[in-house]
């Protein structure tokens, strides 16, 4: 079975850095990407996902309402919100969506321990 990560930003550059970082630490897991939240729930409807990382700054709906909606839908998904925008708030908002926090720019070992996390609630092990 293959683990499929959705990986939500309105910049291409940091879905493309972050999809780095991923196939780094998990190159056998499948990255697909939205450009903001109305395309990551059209992505969610359309197939599997298995993990999300979502940007917190987006036009429409930000990543802290996609990741509430994420996890309303899905309890046991594991989800991150990525954020250069490090305020208590958006850290205590995520962490009351069960999301991790993530500090752009990602990298990889920004991202390892959710990924690590991620890869054993899913039972995929880490390279």
């Amino acid at each position: 079975m293959t683990t499929t990560v959705l990986i939500v930003d309105d910049s291409k550059l940091a879905r493309i850095v972050v999809g780095k970082a991923i196939a780094a630490l998990q190159p056998d897991w499948t990255r697909v990407e939205a450009g903001n939240a109305d395309e990551a729930i059209a992505v969610v409807d359309a197939r599997a996902i298995d993990v999300a990382i979502v940007d917190f700054n987006m036009p429409g709906r930000d990543g802290l309402a996609l990741v509430e909606e994420l996890r309303s839908r899905f309890p046991s998904m594991p989800l991150a919100v990525a954020t250069a925008n490090i305020q208590d708030e958006i850290i205590g908002r995520a962490r009351a969506a069960n999301a991790t926090f993530i500090a752009k720019p990602v990298t990889e070992d920004g991202i390892r321990g959710f990924l690590s996390g991620a890869a054993l609630r899913l039972r995929t092990p880490l390279r």
